[in-house]
């Protein structure tokens, strides 16, 4: 007998995968869930292994996969800490919301797939076509997460300039005194650009907290055309989340839409840590920094 693999038995199949303690199985002819009943696989059907490994492997494929710096480092330790792997992995999610809401993500987007193989495999024995699997993009799940603002002087200068002087773009390899340097040359950027017009976008997070930002401007009259970007920044424990390149996305469509022909990203300023960024986003690297044609 077939049955039909609804999203709500899609659903409760995860639930049941995760419950280590009961055994369920799908009752064929009412399509759903049944619980202590032998599978026969014919009118009840045992679901897809998985057990304390698979759910091992899957953790470690999202931690290989997280570019945020910390909570890698974080979530790394605990799974080659031999003890409370689970437990444990789940306190240090809870203290970053944000990755805690994108491995809930991860997860069933993982487990549906499993799920989706299990069933395919079911299609294949019963003589009917396997069926595809689509994920949701990422792209629209980072408006679900964060929201962006555009860039105004008066409500938002004190706030970059704060996370400026921070130094967001910490790099352990240079000196205190260089990293302090490179930080003051971002704020003369900034606050040069101040005198003319700004464009560009804030971003923050669910508990309004500063989650990133990037400021363009045209640094003389006779070159309007000709955009300089005058901030970038992702705090370190929002990286590896897309901020950055939605950011640049939203600034690159902004600028479009006003008529400006190029952006530049002056090389003094352009930190080793956000060079991927620009290239996977269509920057180029001239002599003189990164440069984009609109």
């Amino acid at each position: 007998m077939t049955f039909e693999l609804t999203e709500k038995l899609t659903d409760s199949i995860i639930s049941a995968m995760d419950n280590q303690e009961k055994i369920f199985v799908v009752n064929a002819a009412a399509g759903q869930l049944v619980e202590e009943m032998q599978a026969d696989e014919e009118n009840f059907y045992s679901l897809p292994e998985w057990g304390s490994a698979e759910g091992f492997a899957m953790r470690e494929e999202f931690v290989a996969a997280l570019h945020s710096p910390i909570v890698h480092d974080e979530l790394m330790a605990v799974l080659h800490s031999g003890r409370g792997v689970f437990k444990n992995f789940r306190i240090i999610l809870k203290s970053y919301p944000e990755i805690d809401k994108r491995w809930h993500i991860f997860k069933n987007r993982y487990m549906s797939a499993r799920i989706n193989d299990w069933y395919n495999s079911l299609r294949e024995v019963w003589g009917l076509e396997k069926l595809d699997y689509f994920t949701e993009s990422d792209d629209a799940l980072i408006h679900d997460d964060f929201s962006f603002e555009e860039y105004e002087s008066k409500a938002y200068k004190n706030e970059v300039l704060s996370n400026i002087t921070a130094g967001i773009y910490d790099d352990e390899n240079l000196p205190s005194e260089v990293l302090k340097v490179i930080n003051e040359m971002w704020r003369n950027q900034f606050e040069q650009a101040e005198a003319a017009a700004q464009t560009g976008y804030i971003c923050r997070s669910l508990s309004d907290d500063f989650a990133g930002c990037i400021t363009a401007s045209s640094l003389t009259e006779n070159q309007e055309k000709i955009m300089f970007i005058t901030s970038l920044f992702v705090p370190e424990q929002f990286r590896g989340l897309g901020i950055g390149t939605e950011l640049i996305s939203m600034c690159i469509s902004k600028l479009q839409s006003m008529g400006k022909k190029f952006i530049i990203m002056p090389n003094f300023i352009a930190p080793e840590i956000i060079q991927p960024l620009l290239n996977r986003t269509g920057f180029e690297k001239i002599s003189s920094g990164y440069l984009l044609a609109l």
